[in-house]
This record gives C-alpha cells, sequence and structure tokens, in this order.
C-alpha cells in the first residue's frame, strides 16, 4: 500500500498530471482557454509518432522472437474478451439498454494510446525498461473490441453483422489515421533501428515530455467540457463502472502478462492497456456502425471519467500490482 501511495503522490505531482488537472478545472470553471485544433492534432501526430518509432527501435535492438507473436495473440483476445466483461458488469449496475452497453463495452475493449503513452512516461523517469513490442500489441488491441461490440448489439435483434459487414466501416478502421500513423512509425523505427534513432533522437527524445503535457492539457479541457454537457445523461452507476471497469480490466491484463512473462515495465503497460478506454477510434467506427447510440454516454465514460482515473491513480496502482507480481 506504501509503494502504490508513494507512486500515485509522485504521479499526481508531476507536470504531466497537474497540466492535465490544470485543463480540467479551467473548463469546469468555464474559462475561455482552449487549444487550437490544428495544434492539437499536430501534438497527437507528433506522440503516436514518437511512439511507435521508438517501440519499433526497441524491437530491432533486441530482435523479433515468438514472445511478440504471443503478445500479439493475448492482445487481441484482451481486446475482443473484455467487451463481454464489461457489458455484464454495466448491465448489472445501471441496467443501461443493450445499444449504448454494447457501444460502451466496445470502447473498455480497445485501448487508449494516450494513456499507455503517459504511462512509458512513468516508467521512464522510473528507469524500468519494458518490451519494445508492445507498441505494436497496443496497435493490436485497437479493432477486436468494435468487432465484440457489433455482436453484442446484434444478440438484441439489430442486424449488426450486416453493419460489420460494410467496407465503408472497417476501411474507417483500420485505416484510422492513428492506427496508421501508430503501426507505420514502429515498423520505420524497426527497419532503421538504432541508426535511425541517432538521427532523429533530438526531435523525438527531449521534446517528448513537453509536448506530452501540453496535449494533456488539451486532455483535461476535452474532459471537463464532457463532464459539463453529460450532466442528467449519465446515473451514479454509470460513473461507478468508470472507475471500476479498470481495475477489473487491469487483472485481466495482469493475468496475460504473467502467463507471458513480461517484465515489470511490460506487464504494467499491458495492464494499462486492459484497464483503459478508446476515445478515438472506437467512437468513429460506433458512428458508423452503431449510430443509434448515445455519443454522450461513452465518450464522457471513457474520456471524462476513466481516463483521468487512469491517470492519476490507475498508472500508480498497476506499476506498484506489477512490481510486487515480479518482484521488480
Amino acid at each position: 500500500m506504501d509503494t502504490i501511495l508513494s507512486i500515485a503522490a509522485s504521479n499526481l505531482l508531476s507536470p504531466l498530471i497537474l497540466f492535465f488537472v490544470l485543463g480540467l478545472a479551467a473548463s469546469l470553471a468555464r474559462s475561455d482557454l482552449s487549444v487550437p485544433e490544428a495544434v492539437a492534432k499536430g501534438m497527437s501526430l507528433y506522440l503516436l509518432f514518437a511512439i511507435g518509432f521508438k517501440g519499433g527501435v526497441g524491437v530491432a535492438e533486441n530482435g523479433a522472437s515468438a514472445a511478440l507473436g504471443m503478445a500479439l495473440i493475448a492482445g487481441v483476445v484482451l481486446s475482443a474478451a473484455l467487451p463481454l466483461v464489461a457489458f455484464v458488469l454495466l448491465r448489472g449496475i445501471t441496467g443501461m439498454g443493450r445499444t449504448d452497453a454494447a457501444a460502451v463495452a466496445g470502447h473498455y475493449g480497445s485501448i487508449s494510446i494516450v494513456t499507455f503513452v503517459a504511462a512509458s512516461a512513468v516508467l521512464a523517469e522510473r528507469g524500468i525498461a519494458h518490451e519494445g513490442y508492445m507498441v505494436a500489441v497496443a496497435a493490436a488491441m485497437e479493432a477486436p473490441a468494435i468487432l465484440s461490440a457489433l455482436w453484442l448489439a446484434s444478440r438484441g435483434g439489430r442486424d449488426a453483422a450486416t453493419t460489420a459487414a460494410e467496407p465503408g466501416l472497417w476501411r474507417e478502421i483500420m485505416l484510422n489515421g492513428s492506427i496508421v500513423l501508430l503501426l507505420g512509425s514502429f515498423l520505420i523505427g524497426w527497419v532503421t533501428g538504432p541508426d535511425g534513432m541517432a538521427e532523429i533522437s533530438g526531435f523525438i527524445v527531449d521534446p517528448f515530455k513537453g509536448v506530452l503535457a501540453l496535449f494533456l492539457l488539451d486532455m483535461g479541457l476535452i474532459a471537463g467540457r464532457g463532464l459539463r454537457e453529460s450532466r442528467g445523461v449519465l446515473g451514479p452507476g454509470a460513473l461507478l463502472f468508470g472507475v471500476v471497469m479498470p481495475p477489473v480490466g487491469a487483472a485481466f491484463g495482469l493475468a496475460a502478462g504473467l502467463l507471458l512473462g513480461l517484465s515489470t515495465g511490460g506487464l504494467a503497460l499491458l495492464m494499462v492497456l486492459s484497464a483503459s478506454a478508446s476515445y478515438i477510434a472506437v467512437p468513429a467506427a460506433m458512428r458508423v456502425a452503431l449510430p443509434e447510440a448515445n455519443p454522450s454516454i461513452y465518450l464522457t465514460l471513457s474520456l471524462g471519467v476513466t481516463f483521468p482515473f487512469n491517470l492519476t491513480l490507475g498508472i500508480p496502482l498497476y506499476l506498484a500490482v506489477a512490481s510486487a507480481a515480479t518482484g521488480g
């Protein structure tokens, strides 16, 4: 417990978290502080590029192995299975309608790449290494949850199977900019290796935390707006789900990571991926596949409730548990 509190205190007082809190507080207070959309988009592209490239370099340094393949399989299985757990939990706590519950559940099987990046920064601060291929696992966990969400919706009589077969939906999912840039940067980092890193390290290493801090300021502003606008839409049960589901998902990630024999850092990151909720790729897919689902519910839960929980309390908790589980 002391370890968790120590990590949490250190994390809460980091510039990354404090900038997020600043954005959240400014938004809730209705300040006119804002980050131009083009700037926010540029920062998002930078972060995806940097984390993908560094992950690829990590694989190049250590070499591809069966461990990479097993980790990818585990990530896909987790992404497909966690929406089923989320759906049952959400329906049990709130009694939410099937379509809305299925849409929410899909978010909790997919991942938040920004939470992953923040967790990677915490590991770097503490000098904790992790498997470079965890970036590829993150990319693999984006899409399977969407299939599970459509299957859950179809159980209520909706013809989600027909929707899932629409080429436009899967084109939007697989060519989603975040997935393309993350995987593309990973592959380029893998091909170019340490030599490639040496060429551009001044661009993607030193500025990384500063850009992430500003990006989290924008995330705080967005989360605050979502919380303001969702009043009356989300009941206590839904809000409770938003903080209960992350540790539940992390427990599944912990079990999978221990079976894979991941290092302390890799285990913590798999727990973070399993605990996070998408607010980029899955909302885009849900707008096409389940247009009748209420975006105010699934976006506010993933970005306004779960994201702040993971950023402030979840990451320290998962890291402490991973350290205890591996003796690291």
